[in-house]
């Protein structure tokens, strides 16, 4: 279990406060509620998202089918790529990245091929329940759950703006949940470390070509 240690206890952590953070706001909240967390910069927001992260979607039931039997095929994927560069010793750094996009991942696959049968129908008017006599939706059909808004700057484009001009304007405007931002955390440092991390793995490369050659 060498080595495996951190990035487990990272899934296992961003799992229990992204499954934690949507199950509260599930039980507690309707469909458009939201309240204020610092001003009105931070909010908690519910949506429902029955496509990708941010919000985004992938139309139709045939299409969230196919979304979450790529997501399933994407994680294992995933997850096989994390324990060989745990096996072979890859950077810490990079590992932790990827743990981080696995987890995300599999966050937004436990809404979609569970909440569907295990909550009752959120609405605007109604919170949903937990284990219903019949769930919303079937395996894998599920709605993912998002609640972080950041709207941080709002106003209007300047008239001499181009196509734009006058038109309303706010950023950040998508609403997404712990496991979007753990994915987008783990991309964003892989980018911007990826000479630290791959360097190291060719240093490494060359000094195991070293070794057999002496040998």
């Amino acid at each position: 279990m060498k080595g495996y240690t951190k990035p487990i206890t990272l899934i296992v952590i961003i799992l229990l406060i992204d499954q934690i953070s949507k199950i509260w706001v599930k039980l507690n909240m309707t469909i458009g509620e939201s309240f204020n967390v610092i001003g009105n910069k931070v909010l908690i927001h519910f949506i429902e998202n029955p496509g990708m992260a941010y919000g985004m979607e992938f139309g139709g039931e045939y299409g969230k089918l196919f979304l979450s039997v790529f997501r399933i095929i994407a994680v294992c994927g995933i997850g096989y790529g994390l324990h060989y560069m745990i096996k072979n010793k890859y950077n810490r750094g990079f590992i932790l990245n990827v743990a981080l996009i696995f987890a995300g991942a599999l966050g937004n696959i436990l809404d979609s091929a569970f909440y569907g049968m295990i909550f009752s129908e959120s609405t605007y008017f109604e919170k949903a329940t937990l284990f219903p006599a019949q769930g919303y939706a079937t395996f894998l059909h599920g709605y993912v759950v998002d609640m972080l808004y950041f709207p941080l700057i709002e106003g209007h484009f300047p008239s001499w703006f181009p196509i734009w001009g006058s038109e309303h304007f706010l950023f950040f405007r998508p609403v997404f949940n712990v496991a979007d931002s753990a994915i987008s955390v783990g991309v964003a440092l892989i980018l911007i470390f990826q000479k630290r991390y791959f360097k190291e793995e060719h240093q490494e490369s060359n000094n195991l070509h070293d070794e057999i050659r002496e040998d």
